[in-house]
């Protein structure tokens, strides 16, 4: 068994301010000089980046849904190797999870490293009320333990004072207003970490307003966790995989990186806006932003280097921003820009959002990095729309999600496959990409 110091911090609703919250606790207890461990609940990539650049330590996702029981826990213990105090920022209100249900909600994580929940509420315009919502959650389900509650825009002293007045759970700290902090949104979320620094300077109003001493003891009262199972040392990178990483390509899921170089692949850092295709032998292009810098893209040679690359047969494998840049061009409402030219398909950015939920996939086509018949898990979000070509190949047929059209994902040409789903690797998976590269190197 391993103790672990943990607190989840879930939230009533969105919106509601658990991000700025937890961001900023984050800060405060680095401030204080501990090591802290962060976490998302769920498949957000983005919020992810802020607890990375605050804490100095790579914020995990846990989602049981993609992951299982066993992936949250395994992951948890492993990268919590080291941390002083593990903080976990919920998704959603506490106990919103799949349809409605239970599954893959915050209270659902929460269970499964049996961790205390500290609720963040908001309590602008209300002060004795706050009390029936509080015990409201607390009571819904008894296997969760809410065990204490800040307070999030409040107005005045007076305003916490009165809550105050009526005790149903500890409280840690009652939060200002504050109109000067706040994060810019666009329409996949909160801006990314690397485009503003915001999220930091909520460490000091946690400070001035919280009881960290408090929530450090809380964090503590958490029971040990089992060790994880022995993992084999990292295997001799026998493979290079070029894996892009810039300002329109910044999705990934952590734990997927880590099983690359797992399974024997040596990672190279690149950005097809401002370099040339490095000496890979297979690439992994990420979701992003694409249509953010389209100019940069287009123009680029690197444009060039990629599909020349895939049609000599380089495995490629693209989720969603990716699979918009292998497509033949991008149309936005700025023009019409040519993209990699590799997918036989047209890219198009809309109005309003396409497709937002999980993602259960059954490969139906053979390609480098899937075997027919298996199934995996994972996650859409987008403002696009994929326009394939007639005789369009795809790879996947789709139990649950939309894809690029009626149910079909992962467009194929070559070795190249493009899908709108961010996939938490399955088993298997990397080690297919690394044997799929490692044939390309030997040819």
């Amino acid at each position: 068994m391993r103790p672990i110091p943990r607190i989840i911090v879930a939230g009533t609703h969105s919106g509601c301010g658990k991000t700025s919250l937890a961001s900023g606790l984050m800060a405060a207890l680095i401030a204080r000089g501990l090591t802290v461990q962060p976490f998302k609940v769920g498949p957000d990539f983005i919020d992810p980046t802020h607890h990375s650049v605050i804490c100095g330590r790579t914020s995990r996702n846990l989602d049981p849904f993609m992951m299982g029981e066993a992936g949250v826990r395994e992951t948890f213990v492993r990268v919590s190797t080291g941390a002083d105090i593990a903080i976990v920022e919920g998704a959603m209100g506490l106990y919103d999870g799949l349809e409605g249900g239970d599954t893959a909600s915050t209270a659902h994580v929460a269970k499964i490293l049996d961790a205390p929940v500290l609720l963040v509420v908001d309590a602008g315009g209300a002060s004795r009320s706050v009390h029936a919502m509080i015990q409201g959650y607390a009571g819904f389900d008894p296997a969760v333990r809410v065990s204490g509650v800040i307070l999030n825009r409040i107005g005045s002293p007076r305003h916490l004072a009165m809550i105050e007045e009526t005790q149903s759970l500890p409280i840690y700290g009652g939060i200002p207003r504050r109109k000067d902090l706040a994060v810019e949104s666009r329409h996949l979320g909160l801006a990314m970490a690397a485009e503003t620094g915001m999220m930091a300077g909520f460490g000091a109003v946690m400070e001035e307003a919280c009881d960290l001493s408090g929530i450090i003891d809380l964090a503590r009262s958490a029971p040990p966790l089992p060790a994880p199972v022995d993992t084999p040392g990292r295997t001799e990178a026998r493979v290079r995989i070029g894996i892009a990483k810039d300002a329109a390509f910044c999705f990934y899921y952590a734990d997927n990186l880590d099983r690359l170089v797992q399974a024997g692949g040596e990672l190279i850092f690149f950005s097809p806006m401002t370099d040339r295709l490095p000496d890979v032998d297979a690439l992994y292009l990420g979701g992003g932003y694409p249509e953010l810098h389209v100019e940069a893209l287009s123009s680029s040679r690197c444009r060039e280097d990629i599909r020349r690359a895939a049609d000599d047969g380089m495995p490629v494998y693209a989720e969603c921003g990716g699979l918009i840049y292998l497509t033949e061009r991008l149309v936005t409402a700025e023009g019409d820009h040519p993209m990699a030219g590799i997918l036989p398909a047209t890219a198009e950015m809309m109005d309003r959002i396409q497709a937002l939920g999980y993602v259960e996939a059954r490969a139906g086509g053979a390609t480098p990095v899937f075997v027919p018949g298996s199934t995996f898990r994972g996650h859409e979000f987008h403002y696009s729309r994929i326009d394939p070509a007639r005789d369009a190949r795809f790879a996947l047929e789709l139990i649950r999600g939309r894809g690029i059209v009626e149910g079909r994902d992962g467009l194929i040409a070559q070795n190249a496959v493009g899908q709108y789903t961010h996939t938490y690797f399955p088993e298997g998976f990397a080690e297919r990409l690394v044997e799929a590269a490692g044939a390309y190197r030997r040819t």
